[in-house]
């Protein structure tokens, strides 16, 4: 789908004259640091087994800003005040100044894209869509209220799909509404600011610097997050901007409760009257091929990511099957540990799909206060970001070799579903009671989880509906909570769902946070498949059961792709480990640890208990304890509070 304005069919579009209409609100669910710190700790407790790598060192830099491939920045002023004409107008220069290529939307409006691959327009019924937007090879539209005042939008988020963000526009050349894709591929971040309304991807310093916006850090909302395991979307940790969640109108003034046009919710009700084996193996090779098809066509010389795993697998056997433009390099990162070289598998899978794959030593540096800083500059914390020696390999490596993009298997361990747990079973015995007992998978899930089926039984009938794992990080750094954070939004309501089903939506909701910006997204379009939205739905709109078909992690993709794949992949039942070189980062780093969080921002407020903290980090008790991830999460969260400190003084 390319630039330019769009015509839908009159059934899609709701009413010709919509798009210049004011609107009104209605009343009515691991290869790399960044998985391992966050998508694959929802599986911390389910028997999931970490990637491992190390290798020669990477020099640092401290100067970088972490940003994506392309960003965007909409500013729309309110007509007969000057004062914003003026900033407007300082505002416009001063993007251009920063690199940013700008053009204007309407007399009140510009936007500014950047980026070796900068954000697109697309116009579609009154939408300025902002982003890469595809048309769906096979939509299935939602039934809507024709009362409802978002139906359009509804039936839009199902007519196509992408990374995008968007803005419809009403009389006056005002914005009358904000829109975010469902994969949460690209941020949508607004506020209101002398008569201007901002909305943008990346939290640019000159930006904040500039307008001086008076905003504050949310403290009691850090230690939430800091507690969360599923923190990559969510409420900003800053009071005054609005972030939107994926799938969601944010309709102006931004005051007004935003409108939810697609939930996971809604798509995993179709899990509750699954379609055959052989049309969910359909299903999700579809799911998959359309989305790295899309993804791979996009503008600009491709590189592939091939750690010798599944996922990335299956994007590499998409790739070889529907890429249009051969891909230019199959790298692979390797670590010094027999657990986290993989190359034996990588090369296995290079002589099936005809290539050569790159290999080279997994980059490891030393944590620095200054680049743990440097990393904070987002919206979030740095959290995707922490690889940071890696990243800057990459960059450099894909650069060298002409790579403009890379496509990654990120995103498979929650979207396919890895967690084949007992709790697969709770969901079958909720669905069929005693009948679950017949399921064909029963005896070998049990003994994946070595477990009797009676135990499976016992825990299935103990199973409280409606009372989720709260997902909550534990570690005895982090100060107790005076009460238990609100539920993530796509967590709520989960009551006809079993537990393995609202962890599968629970790790759909942390994998958005694969998009976050790192030093690799600085340089390169960092692009994540199987995080788009059409395999996001087709693996939620099946049972667990369905995708661990046969009691295995990810059996349902498991057998969807063996015809592309090598058998020694496919029946694979050994993962890669990274937990002791991540482990390392933060063993031979505690003299940079220590008094970065002992005498830090977090301490102060009391998020993080200092007392614990001297003597929780320490070799001989990291040794016994483990728990690397929750050390080097406060370390960037730590980050983030102090750089947004210094900018909102």
């Amino acid at each position: 789908m390319g630039s330019g304005r769009r015509r839908m069919s009159p059934a899609f579009v709701s009413a010709p004259a919509r798009a210049r209409r004011a609107r009104r609100p209605c009343r009515l669910g691991i290869r790399r640091t960044d998985l391992a710190l966050q998508c694959a700790l929802l599986a911390s407790d389910r028997r999931s087994r970490r990637r491992r790598q190390a290798s020669p060192r990477a020099p640092l830099h401290t100067n970088h800003a972490v940003l994506r491939m392309g960003d965007y920045l909409l500013i729309c002023r309110a007509p007969s005040d000057p004062r914003a004409s003026r900033l407007f107008t300082d505002l416009r220069a001063r993007a251009s100044a920063e690199g940013y290529v700008v053009t204007p939307i309407n007399a009140h409006a510009w936007l500014g894209v950047r980026g070796p691959c900068p954000p697109k327009r697309v116009d579609i019924g009154g939408w300025v869509l902002i982003g890469d937007v595809f048309d769906r090879r096979s939509p299935r539209l939602p039934y809507v209220d024709p009362q409802d005042q978002w139906a359009f939008e509804r039936k839009l988020v199902a007519r196509v799909w992408g990374r995008y963000a968007g803005v419809l526009f009403g009389p006056k050349d005002q914005p009358a509404a904000f829109i975010r894709d469902p994969s949460g591929a690209l941020e949508c971040v607004a506020w209101t600011h002398c008569g201007l309304t901002v909305a943008c991807s990346a939290a640019d310093d000159w930006l904040v610097r500039c307008l001086r916006p008076r905003w504050r850090i949310d403290y009691a909302r850090v230690a939430e997050a800091l507690h969360s395991l599923v923190a990559g979307t969510g409420a900003l940790l800053l009071d005054g901007p609005h972030a939107l969640e994926p799938g969601t109108v944010q309709p102006t003034p931004l005051t007004v409760p935003p409108i939810a046009v697609w939930t996971p919710r809604q798509i995993a009700m179709q899990s509750l009257d699954p379609p055959p084996a052989a049309q969910a193996e359909v299903s999700i090779r579809s799911a998959v091929d359309e989305a790295v098809s899309r993804l791979s066509n996009l503008a600009g010389p491709l590189a592939a990511e091939v750690s010798g795993g599944l996922d990335s697998s299956i994007v590499a056997a998409a790739l070889a099957k529907v890429a249009l433009e051969p891909v230019s390099l199959w790298i692979n990162a390797y670590g010094a540990t027999p657990e986290s070289d993989e190359r034996s598998y990588v090369e296995i899978l290079g002589d099936a799909l005809g290539f050569k794959p790159y290999c080279t030593p997994h980059a490891v540096g030393p944590l620095t206060s200054d680049w743990l800083t440097a990393l904070a500059g987002g919206f979030r914390p740095g959290l995707n970001a922490l690889d940071h020696p890696q990243n800057l390999r990459w960059a450099s490596l894909l650069h060298d070799h002409g790579a403009k993009a890379v496509m990654t298997g990120k995103g498979g361990d929650s979207i396919l579903f890895q967690a084949a747990t007992t709790d697969v079973f709770t969901d079958q015995w909720l669905a069929h009671g005693w009948r679950a007992l017949a399921w064909p998978d029963l005896t070998e899930l049990a003994a994946a989880n070595e477990l009797s089926v009676w135990s499976m039984v016992r825990t299935a009938r103990r199973y409280e509906p409606g009372k989720p794992d709260p997902l909550l990080r534990d570690h005895p750094i982090l100060a107790p909570l005076d009460r238990q954070p609100p539920p993530h939004p796509w967590l709520r309501d989960l009551e006809g769902f079993g537990p393995a089903k609202c962890f599968h939506i629970a790790g759909v909701a942390d994998s958005i946070s694969h998009h976050n910006p790192s030093s690799l997204t600085q340089a390169v379009d960092v692009r994540h498949p199987l995080c788009a939205q059409p395999v996001v739905e087709a693996c939620l709109a099946l049972p667990t059961a369905q995708l661990s078909v046969g009691g295995r992690d990810r059996g349902l993709a498991r057998r969807a792709f063996r015809n592309r794949l090598p058998t020694a992949i496919v029946d694979r039942r050994t993962k890669g480990e990274m937990t002791r070189i991540y482990g390392r980062m933060v063993s031979e780093n505690l003299d940079t640890l220590r008094p970065w969080l002992a005498d830090g921002r977090l301490a102060s407020c009391g998020i993080i208990d200092r007392e614990r903290v001297l003597t929780e980090l320490s070799p001989e008790v990291l040794i016994w304890r483990g728990q690397h991830a929750a050390v080097l999460t406060a370390a960037a969260f730590e980050g983030w509070v102090r750089l947004w400190e210094r900018r909102l003084t």
